[in-house]
């Protein structure tokens, strides 16, 4: 059972505090929340590239590695995620627990000076970030954003998103857009990052095998820093009706079609309708056992791959699919019959129940990964919907197939997105 302890530090940031048996490491995940807007995503997406290149006290990608080997092999990584209509920075330093080792009492202090150090002092000259740093990662992350292209199946997904929500800042790439790029200068960028370290929302997990109160004077030690006035962020919009759905038809120089449907469930996570929105999914293509991969992939061998996704913040469902490009209408007839099949309550007992026993043991597996752990907390902070593994296993165990058709009804087709042959 995943039980953690919440502690405000002086300055507004969240402390989560998870002390387990269970790993030999201790891991802190901090995370900086950001409103997912245009002429915010580029330059808050280059933040944490520019920050791991070094600090005031270990001033380049070497010096920082090493820091790191002396503590046993720490390791201190980056990330930028979109969750609803929120980017989050992460930053997550990972150690050996001290109680494992022969020496260094002070493991954890050190450690955690490294992140600070890393986080809020960092190589600055001429009031703005060291700007060979910033060009250089500039350079990289136009690659990263370009080189999307290169992975068809997350570009088809990815373009359906940002067509469906074209007019909701959703439809933006949680890592901006190269054109921004050349527009951002070093001492901009960070007069920006000093706003968003004064005054985002962060929450701090601490999970691993550690006391919650000397964690705490440790955290507080350690972060500090003077903050002002935290922003409120914005809510996530959910519920949008659809008039008609569209088609968007791109062409590339490609063999393969890619067929991705984007739905509006109309469902947000803390609606009574969540849990049966979750196993209509299952049903649906998030399993082996689903119709679109029994149906549509297995017996009318329509498609390389066909699976369905929920995107529990933001209440949207996404249908991928790899076909023959002649095949376009077949497999769109089909996979549509999939899902007038679940709203006609044509759902057998063991579609049904193997679609519990996946999510179950999707659930209990979370329990075995501080990360999985860390993250599922978090989703429950942000959607206002915290349950315990038993209680989230307790509702998915209550849907029954009516309340399945109940949600397929409210679900509405809201984009056609094919990337197809230049033919």
């Amino acid at each position: 059972m995943t039980n953690f302890i919440n502690h405000t530090l002086p300055n507004g940031i969240n402390l989560y505090i998870y002390p387990t048996e269970k790993f030999k490491t201790i891991v802190y995940s901090l995370f900086l929340h950001q409103n997912l807007k245009r002429d915010l995503v580029t330059k808050t997406a280059l933040l944490p590239f520019v920050l791991e290149r070094g600090s005031k006290k270990w001033p380049n990608t070497q010096k920082l590695v090493v820091a790191l080997e002396n503590l046993y092999g720490a390791d201190i990584m980056s990330e930028v995620t979109k969750r609803g209509e929120r980017q989050i920075l992460q930053f997550i330093l990972e150690i050996v627990n001290p109680l494992y080792v022969r020496e260094n009492g002070e493991l954890e202090k050190k450690g955690l000076e490294v992140l600070k150090d890393v986080l809020t002092n960092p190589v600055v000259e001429n009031n703005g970030f060291k700007e060979s740093f910033v060009n250089r990662e500039k350079q990289i992350l136009t690659n990263i954003v370009q080189g999307l292209i290169n992975d068809k199946v997350s570009y088809a997904v990815e373009r359906c998103v940002q067509e469906m929500c074209r007019e909701e800042d959703y439809g933006v790439y949680r890592l901006g857009r190269v054109e921004d790029l050349p527009n951002l200068d070093s001492s901009g960028l960070y007069s920006y990052y000093q706003e968003l370290l004064n005054s985002a929302p962060i929450d701090i997990f601490v999970l691993g095998n550690v006391d919650p109160d000397n964690t705490m004077a440790l955290m507080e030690e350690a972060f500090n820093f003077p903050r002002g006035n935290i922003y409120e962020m914005e809510p996530t919009l959910i519920y949008k009706e659809v008039s008609e759905p569209r088609y968007v038809e791109e062409r590339l120089d490609v063999n393969q079609g890619k067929l991705t449907l984007g739905f509006r469930t109309n469902t947000k996570v803390t609606d009574d309708d969540y849990y049966p929105l979750l196993l209509y999914n299952g049903i649906l293509g998030a399993f082996p056992h689903s119709k679109l991969f029994q149906n549509v992939r297995e017996k009318a061998s329509l498609a390389y791959y066909a699976s369905s996704r929920l995107d529990r913040e933001k209440g949207i469902l996404l249908i991928a699919s790899g076909i023959e490009i002649e095949n376009y209408q077949k497999a769109l007839e089909i996979i549509q019959q999939q899902m007038e099949s679940i709203k006609a309550g044509d759902i057998t007992d063991d579609e049904l129940d193997s679609t519990r026993v996946g999510y179950i043991n999707q659930i209990k597996v979370t329990e075995d990964s501080p990360y999985q752990i860390i993250n599922r907390y978090l989703g429950g902070l942000i959607s206002g919907r915290q349950e315990t593994e038993e209680e989230t296993i307790e509702q998915i165990n209550r849907v029954q197939v009516e309340d399945v058709v109940r949600v397929a009804e409210k679900i509405q087709l809201d984009t056609i997105y094919f990337l197809r042959n230049k033919e």
